[in-house]
């Protein structure tokens, strides 16, 4: 399935599936800006199981969403961005797309 596609288009599409279905299933889940690297597994593990799919698709999105700023590690603690508060108080939809825009506002 992504071997077709080119690197940078495989990139993104694992950083959309990461984010819309274990990163943000799991803020809102949670109700917390903040989350270990054990929850982020754990949620991983069961997003892959329900959807049938190998771990090694979802493997680097979270190193990936790291380097775009989307979400910001220190120590042992990962979390989201300031910008993307709101939506979690909210607990509205907030897609990769909307994440990477109020993210890159300067």
């Amino acid at each position: 399935m992504l071997s077709e596609k080119g690197k940078y288009a495989s990139a993104t599409e694992n950083r959309r599936f990461v984010w819309a279905e274990i990163i943000w299933p799991l803020i809102l889940e949670i109700n917390d800006v903040v989350f270990t690297l054990k929850q982020f597994q754990n949620k991983r593990q069961k997003v892959c199981e329900e959807k049938n799919i190998s771990i090694n698709i979802p493997a680097r999105g979270l190193a990936s969403l790291l380097q775009r700023g989307i979400t910001l590690k220190e120590k042992n603690i990962y979390s989201i961005h300031f910008k993307l508060i709101p939506y979690m108080r909210l607990k509205a939809t907030c897609d990769y797309a909307t994440a990477i825009h109020e993210v890159r506002i300067k």
